[in-house]
């Protein structure tokens, strides 16, 4: 069974992902991919570099991806280059991986912008999670020590909680406890099973 995970950043997506995992699914993770496709030496960076000049790179040759993020999430146009370029190959290690998973069980695909790409119908279930943005908003400010501004438009760039629940055939809200999101990815994952 093929499953999209998706939600916003800082919404607890990582996290459901790794209860998914420890339930047994197969998890294979966009952001993982993203960051894989574009690590120095690859042709993936290289065609970053030749779209956003080499002051992009560390100077160890290293993608500098928060001088990236600062370009590309405040400039719409700049943000579809970036993702022309990286979502093309995150989709082939995609295929790649789950060519390589067992038959039988439940793959769950890690997709941070799985509302944005359109690709919902690709897979035989998706699962949303969300987190009211005021939380997305404190987790960034807290875990990652970005500032406010580039929390909110990070978020600004990213599909509504609207569009994110149009796709959701689970939704997992949260907004409790790490057991209140525990208990509900169990059951979410005994519905899968039940699916497939």
């Amino acid at each position: 069974m093929r499953v999209g995970l998706t939600g916003g950043i800082a919404s607890g997506k990582s996290t459901v992902s790794e209860m998914l995992a420890e339930l047994g699914a197969t998890i294979i993770d966009g952001d993982v991919l993203a960051r894989e496709v574009v690590d120095k030496g690859t042709p993936g960076l290289a065609q970053v570099v030749e779209a956003f000049g080499p002051e992009i790179l560390t100077d160890q040759g290293d993608l500098d991806r928060p001088k990236l993020g600062r370009i590309v999430f405040n400039d719409e146009a700049q943000r579809k280059l970036l993702e022309g370029i990286v979502h093309p190959l995150v989709f082939e290690r995609y295929a790649e991986l789950e060519a390589a998973a067992p038959r039988d069980g439940v793959v769950v695909h890690d997709i941070p912008l799985l509302a944005e790409t359109g690709r919902a119908d690709d897979f035989d279930a998706v699962i949303v999670v969300e987190t009211p943005a005021e939380v997305q908003v404190e987790r960034m400010l807290r875990d990652r020590g970005w500032t406010r501004a580039d929390a909110e438009s990070r978020i600004a760039a990213q599909a509504t909680p609207e569009q994110r629940r149009a796709i959701a055939t689970h939704l997992i809200l949260n907004t409790g406890t790490r057991e209140d999101l525990r208990e509900r990815v169990r059951e979410v994952y005994a519905e899968l099973l039940a699916e497939a």
